[in-house]
């Protein structure tokens, strides 16, 4: 005989329309022995999203989006009652169950409505396509393969961190840039250090993968700084619009210096859009969509060439000062291949898309002017990976 749990499933989760959803909640609400089952059941949807590439920062954001925060919770809390099962996680796990919201009390407002926001999760939990893995699933024999190097990292990476947090909070331009600049020094030199040692020892000739979300509004301005980014650190970005993330791949300290720039940057670039669209407002002009759009372009074109120039001093600088026992421009070169390669693996039928043109003449200037500030002057090495 059919179970409770499976006549609401076959009304809610494999029709159309709110109308299925209203039969599977009032099955469920009216069966509260069935809880622990559909729990359960909400755990196994969970399962199959690791198994088609997914991890617990991608399923919360999609879910975020396409229904809402309430939502997200629930995800949340399947998620982390999920991973209760692993004696360990994969590489970035960890940070992000970290940051996983709070999941709301069972069964609240009442046991309908948390049966139909339950369903309506797993509903777009079933329907999650598979995409390219970036790491194995958790239980995977292969998770002992691709964790990444841990010696040296903390204490450097909670400076840079430190860094880009004073250059975010700071209101003063020149300071902002000062630390900016010291941040990528740090890791220019950092990931130089970790290209050297790895074609000493043999080791680290892998590359890896991360994504990263990219959310509206202005998606494709901020796809744009993120490629931007990924390219000044010698790594591949790859924007799916469709689910809204991009995946990075690159060698972990690569990685690892996309996501914490590329983070500061928006940032320091939302909070100069917000100041700019002030003082035209104080000005007697009303700012637009068109105005932000155009700022954000602006800002991601200025800053992907000034960091390509960083870049090339920050690796001129480097190969000076290398030994001459080890030639650094063959081994970035070789990096880079490896790179490449393992990019068009992952995606090996990318399509290129057309950018509709900024047409907000102040948004533009603003945008470049912001870049300006977040950038560093002429004198400072680039970010490099």
């Amino acid at each position: 005989m059919e179970s409770v749990i499976d006549q609401a499933f076959a009304a809610a989760l494999y029709t159309e329309g709110d109308a299925g959803l209203d039969t599977g909640a009032s099955l469920l609400a009216a069966a509260p022995k069935a809880d622990a089952e559909l729990m359960r059941r909400g755990e196994e949807f969970v399962r199959r999203a690791w198994q088609r590439g997914w991890l617990p920062a991608d399923v919360v954001r999609l879910v975020r989006r396409d229904l809402d925060e309430h939502a997200a919770g629930l995800a949340a809390g399947l998620i982390v009652s999920e991973v209760r099962r692993y004696d360990e996680l994969p590489p970035r796990w960890r940070s992000q169950l970290d940051e996983l919201p709070a999941a709301p009390p069972a069964n609240r407002p009442d046991r309908f409505s948390y049966a139909s926001a339950l369903l309506a999760l797993y509903r777009l939990l079933l329907a999650l396509p598979a995409i390219e893995p970036v790491g194995p699933p958790p239980g995977s024999a292969r998770e002992a393969l691709t964790r990444p190097p841990a010696a040296g990292e903390p204490r450097m990476l909670t400076r840079i961190r430190a860094l880009l947090a004073k250059a975010e909070a700071t209101g003063y331009p020149k300071e902002a840039e000062a630390l900016t600049t010291k941040a990528q020094e740090l890791m220019a030199r950092h990931s130089i250090d970790e290209a050297l040692l790895a074609a000493r020892t043999h080791g680290d000739r892998t590359p890896g993968a991360c994504r990263i979300g990219v959310d509206a509004p202005y998606e494709t301005a901020k796809a744009i700084l993120l490629d931007a980014v990924a390219s000044a650190n010698r790594c591949r970005a790859v924007w799916n619009s469709d689910l809204g993330f991009t995946t990075v791949v690159g060698f972990e300290a690569d990685l690892e210096a996309v996501e914490l720039l590329h983070t500061s940057l928006l940032v320091q670039g939302t909070a100069a859009m917000t100041r700019a669209e002030a003082g035209q407002r104080a000005g007697g002009r009303k700012r637009t969509k068109t105005f932000r759009q155009s700022f954000l372009m602006a800002y991601a074109q200025r800053l992907g060439s000034r960091l390509a120039d960083g870049t090339a001093r920050a690796t001129a600088e480097a190969e000076s000062d290398t030994a001459a026992d080890t030639a650094l421009l063959p081994v970035l070169a070789a990096r880079d291949l490896a790179v490449t390669e393992t990019a068009e693996q992952m995606f090996p039928r990318t399509t290129t898309t057309r950018v509709r043109g900024a047409t907000d003449l102040d948004g533009w200037t603003h945008g470049t002017e912001a870049a300006d500030r977040a950038r560093m002057g002429g004198e400072a090495p680039g970010i490099r990976g």
